[in-house]
């Protein structure tokens, strides 16, 4: 604790705090006083014009959300707003903002310390012309920082860096870090959940910036990490496809991508006896536009139920739907 040169009356606390790069933290003793962990504290930040002070105000929740800035920083050096407008003029000024509840989807301890360098590394991804050497190191150093002894809590970590990263390469077109995300990250997330949500974002993003092999590559993956579940493990498996469709269903694919999808899941349809993961085989061949095999499926599926069942008039229903739907061969009513 540094010297008071005030009497103890003046001030609740006082010390001294260095700058890093990353920002400026309240010392820990001062945190645990004032700061309870389990809710939002928010702070009006105040710079008069001689700049010889920062003023940190606590406001209440709704003063913060009803807030409006008056004015920015004015500065020789680059400010954030600056950065975005070297961006591309299309995007709005919240595109070339981080976008944390994206990010921090599984909360993880060290989470609050991560956020600032990732903060620091997006915009200098921002910048024009980009210093990736400077901007990836601080993802480097996100990544190796805050490991700790617990797989899933750095599991977690990964996860959220890779979307991160995902974010980055749909904000500033920066498609060749879908590589260095697949050899560098994902092989060392150590959760058979946390691995496959991570191929998954990896074959949404490469659809998206046609980076069709990759794709391709990453729905392997994912079918191969689907087929290592026990077969007793059916809703873990069928989750898993209903998460894979729903990331590839309204994006172009190629007919190798297509192939990959429609003999899984054929496979499937085939193997599995309880008649409700059937009939979501059929929904799923149906989603992706596969209507000849869904229709099939349920034909079968029709056939081998009771005239009685409980689930004879859903696929019925079902199939009343597909026959409907245009398709290139001929169907039995």
């Amino acid at each position: 604790m540094a010297n008071n040169e005030h009497s103890e009356e003046d001030f609740f606390f006082e010390d001294i705090v260095k700058k890093t790069k990353t920002g400026i933290t309240f010392p820990k003793e001062l945190r645990d006083t004032m700061f309870n962990e389990d809710k939002e504290v928010y702070f009006k930040l105040l710079v008069p014009m001689d700049k010889t002070k920062i003023i940190l105000e606590p406001i209440s929740e709704a003063d913060a959300k009803n807030y409006v800035k008056i004015s920015s920083p004015k500065s020789e050096k680059t400010t954030k707003s600056e950065i975005k407008s070297k961006g591309d003029d299309k995007r709005s000024g919240a595109e070339l903002a981080p976008n944390w509840a994206e990010y921090f989807v599984y909360d993880f301890k060290s989470q609050e310390k991560v956020k600032p360098i990732l903060e620091s590394a997006f915009y200098k991804f921002a910048e024009t012309p980009i210093n990736l050497e400077d901007a990836m190191g601080r993802v480097k150093f996100a990544l190796v920082s805050f490991l700790t002894s617990t797989k899933t809590e750095n599991a977690k970590l990964y996860f959220s860096v890779i979307k991160f990263l995902i974010d980055v390469i749909e904000k500033f077109n920066l498609s060749n870090l879908i590589e260095w995300i697949f050899e560098k990250i994902v092989p060392n997330i150590d959760s058979k959940f946390l691995y496959e949500q991570a191929l998954l974002e990896l074959v949404e993003i490469s659809l998206k910036t046609k980076r069709y092999e990759k794709a391709e590559l990453f729905i392997f993956y994912v079918l191969k990490n689907v087929d290592d579940y026990p077969k007793s493990e059916l809703y873990n498996i069928f989750n898993s496809f209903k998460e894979l469709v729903k990331k590839v269903k309204h994006i172009e694919r190629t007919q190798k991508i297509d192939t990959l999808l429609k003999e899984k899941l054929l496979e499937y349809g085939a193997g599995v006896i309880d008649t409700d993961y059937k009939i979501q085989i059929v929904e799923f061949l149906e989603d992706l536009n596969y209507i000849e095999f869904a229709y099939k499926l349920a034909k079968e599926i029709q056939k081998g139920l009771p005239a009685d069942g409980i689930k004879v008039q859903e696929i019925r229903k079902i199939i009343r739907r597909l026959y409907t739907t245009p398709i290139t061969e001929n169907k039995e009513a």
